[in-house]
């Protein structure tokens, strides 16, 4: 399948589920997670309107934007503290803030920069000891502890789902996500707007849609489609 077909059938499936739920195509951040194609093919894909991109690794993700930075960068793999000062003002959104010694790292470095640092907070919500994340019982005092930095700013949740055969079978991770952010909206918090929920990727971007996802990050559905 061509790239061109490939990104409108994401695009079909993605307005579709978006109706199901109350929205459409515009309420959702398409971010296409470029980690396993070479940067000429991230310049079709922006040719054909992807305006969103995701790598996992800093030095990937360093190398792509040098050379297509008019496209929006999002760093969706877990961060190192000593990689920090090679993304923050770099980046439109850090996915991966799973820990306080790192919001703490990032902060600083944000303040040494002059610059906002915008992330996500990814939640464990499966519980999966293999995947990083902080834990749903956990998330309240975190975002208590935002008012204490000066330029870290939260935008919202993430998480993963397990590699599960069916996408509808990942359907209770993103109901729960979903519920978790709408008890944390009733109260206020410095430092923190949850705008957004990033969850689902290639498997099961529908159903997490369905259920209140407003950025979804596929790859291999654009880029290696069966």
């Amino acid at each position: 399948m061509e790239l061109k077909d490939s990104l409108n059938l994401v695009k079909e499936r993605i307005a579709r589920a978006a109706a199901k739920s109350g929205r459409s195509w515009s309420d959702i951040t398409l971010v296409a997670v470029s980690k396993t194609v070479t940067s000429d093919i991230v310049r079709q894909a922006f040719e054909l309107g992807v305006s969103d991109f995701g790598e996992n690794r800093v030095q990937e993700l360093n190398r792509k934007t040098s050379l297509l930075p008019e496209a929006r960068w999002h760093l969706i793999g877990r961060l190192q503290s000593n990689k920090v000062k090679d993304v923050v003002g770099k980046v439109v959104l850090i996915h991966s803030l799973d820990r306080w010694s790192l919001a703490e790292e990032l902060d600083r470095r944000g303040q040494r920069e002059g610059v906002e640092v915008p992330c996500l907070l990814q939640i464990n919500i499966a519980g999966e000891e293999q995947k990083a994340g902080v834990d749903p019982h956990e998330v309240q005092s975190f975002l208590e502890s935002m008012g204490q930095l000066k330029a870290l700013r939260l935008y919202g949740l993430m998480t993963m789902a397990p590699l599960l055969d069916q996408g509808e079978k990942a359907r209770p991770v993103f109901k729960e996500l979903r519920a978790l952010k709408e008890k944390l909206v009733k109260s206020r918090y410095i430092n923190v707007d949850l705008r957004y929920l990033s969850m689902g990727m290639s498997q099961d971007y529908e159903v997490a849609i369905e259920e209140g996802a407003n950025i979804v990050r596929i790859g291999s559905a654009i880029f290696h489609p069966d």
